[in-house]
């Protein structure tokens, strides 16, 4: 079985238009490390030294790639940005993730 990634962006949220298949990868492990490259990328990007993980976070949501496993199933659902929360508190140097309303 293949898994299918896709990428919506978030800055144009709901436009079809604007999602992409980046492709389809033979592992759902390597299906996932896809997705996770492309929210490194942006976060790595994007951050600035002093930046907080609430400002990373937020630029991520508002302007980054949300890759996401197509016709997932629950337990194999990858969530952008639960990983992009995670990753913003990493690269942070914030030791708790942030708190579920950021």
């Amino acid at each position: 079985m293949a898994f299918r990634v896709l990428v919506d962006d978030n800055y144009h949220y709901m436009d079809d238009t604007e999602c992409y298949e980046l492709g389809s990868f033979a592992t759902l492990d390597a299906a996932i490390a896809a997705c996770r490259r492309i929210i490194d990328d942006f976060l790595h990007a994007n951050y600035t030294p002093g930046m907080s993980a609430v400002q990373l976070y937020g630029v991520y949501t508002a302007f980054g790639e949300d890759p996401f496993i197509a016709e997932a199933t629950p337990e194999q659902r990858f969530s952008a940005w639960e990983y992009a929360k995670q990753r913003a508190a990493e690269i942070c140097g914030v030791d708790a993730l942030l708190p579920d309303d950021s």
